[in-house]
């Protein structure tokens, strides 16, 4: 009797310990990332100016949707989110280029640590250095970028004050570090593919693309769902190098949701907090479009195995 007692129990101590050990980090999910998207969404339905009463009484209007509809005619908006479409497309080319270069590190020559290194450096530095080297890279005059083209076309392209051109300039700015973090995902991955299917495939016949296609890559799944979130992740919120090499500029030519965020809730534009939060819960479900529909291809994929 005593051990029949016993049993439901341990079993109750099993269901409910999983859920003590995540209590502090559901705690901090909840108060951290849940509770400012909720505030967020409800305070994208007022006009404030982020300004309480003596009495610290919330002082915002109640608008509806109307930051919402202003939002769908406001050009620099469309400008903004136009030019995160392209950090987002052009963004994705991290992951084959970091899974190249992952590929031809992953070998045991002489050397290979040092060049393991050199490719892992711009990862580690920080994202404000990124922007002022390229943006000293696109200076005009003495910009190495600048100089090259001049030698070879006979006019430099400044490409930071180039309204058409700024934003690939920023991008391949962003890509470079984002090339090393993808590659440092990819060379995880690598060292846990397993050699049998390797050496089965190599039997069989498999080289090149198919091997790399039929048997590498499935194995780095885990790696390519981690890859594909960091790197959306990071198109979206490039708010850092936009600030630090062109201030959105040339003409708002550069601007991206966070940045234009940034400039109408804390900018010169006038502390327009409820319009910066419909702008925040713009990019907010971009993203969460972006990585839900990804995440419903992996698991798709997974039932069908």
């Amino acid at each position: 009797m005593a051990e029949a007692a016993s049993t439901p129990r341990r079993w109750t101590q099993r269901s409910v310990a999983p859920w003590l050990f995540l209590a502090p980090g559901l705690l901090m999910f909840g108060v951290y990332v849940l509770w400012p998207i909720v505030q967020s969404v409800t305070l994208s339905f007022y006009d404030w100016d982020g300004l309480y009463n003596k009495d610290g009484e919330f002082m915002g209007r109640f608008v509806g949707m109307g930051n919402y509809q202003e939002l769908v005619t406001d050009p620099a908006f469309t400008v903004s989110l136009w030019n995160n479409l392209k950090w987002l497309v052009l963004y994705m080319l991290a992951l084959p280029i970091g899974l190249f270069i992952a590929i031809f590190l992953n070998q045991t020559v002489t050397g290979i640590r040092l060049y393991k290194s050199l490719f892992f450096f711009p990862f580690v530095i920080s994202q404000v250095v990124v922007g002022l080297i390229f943006a000293w890279f696109y200076a005009p005059n003495f910009g190495l970028f600048y100089l090259l083209t001049e030698n070879i076309f006979g006019q430099g392209t400044a490409i930071l004050a180039d309204p058409d051109l700024v934003t690939y300039g920023i991008i391949a700015a962003g890509l470079w570090p984002q090339i090393a973090y993808v590659m440092i995902l990819y060379l995880t991955g690598l060292n846990n593919v397993a050699p049998d299917q390797i050496e089965a495939a190599r039997l069989d016949g498999a080289k090149g693309w198919r091997m790399l296609w039929y048997v590498v890559l499935p194995q780095l799944r885990p790696a390519t769902f981690i890859a594909v979130i960091v790197t959306v992740i990071g198109a979206l919120r490039s708010f850092d190098l936009v600030s630090i090499m062109t201030n959105g500029g040339p003409f708002g030519s550069s601007r991206v949701l966070s940045y234009y965020m940034f400039e109408m809730a804390l900018g010169e534009y006038g502390f327009r907090m409820g319009y910066g939060a419909a702008i925040a819960v713009v990019l907010f479900l971009i993203m969460m479009v972006f990585i839900s529909g990804f995440i419903w291809k992996m698991w798709r994929d997974e039932r069908e195995r």
